[in-house]
């Protein structure tokens, strides 16, 4: 259930980062970087505060998500630029 929520969040999360980042990127795009986005949350929090956040399907899991799709939609940014 662990991955399969991640991949759910991740997509909620993508979504509301291309909004607020105003992306001008595809839906398809905006998924994608939100399922990586919530990998990279769980992961940064299993890092810095020894617990993973990303536990189901949740407000805190959505905010964590959001969080790192935000970051990769940044890098994504910094990369498709050049």
């Amino acid at each position: 259930m662990g991955i399969f929520a991640t991949i759910v969040v991740g997509l909620v999360a993508g979504w509301l980062a291309s909004m607020v980042m105003k992306a001008k990127t595809s839906l398809w795009i905006d998924l994608v970087l939100g399922v990586i986005g919530g990998f990279l949350g769980g992961w940064l929090t299993g890092l810095l505060l020894g617990t993973n956040l990303m536990s189901g399907v949740n407000i805190t899991s959505i905010i964590v998500a959001f969080i790192g799709a935000v970051i990769v939609v940044g890098i994504y940014r910094l990369i498709s630029r050049r």
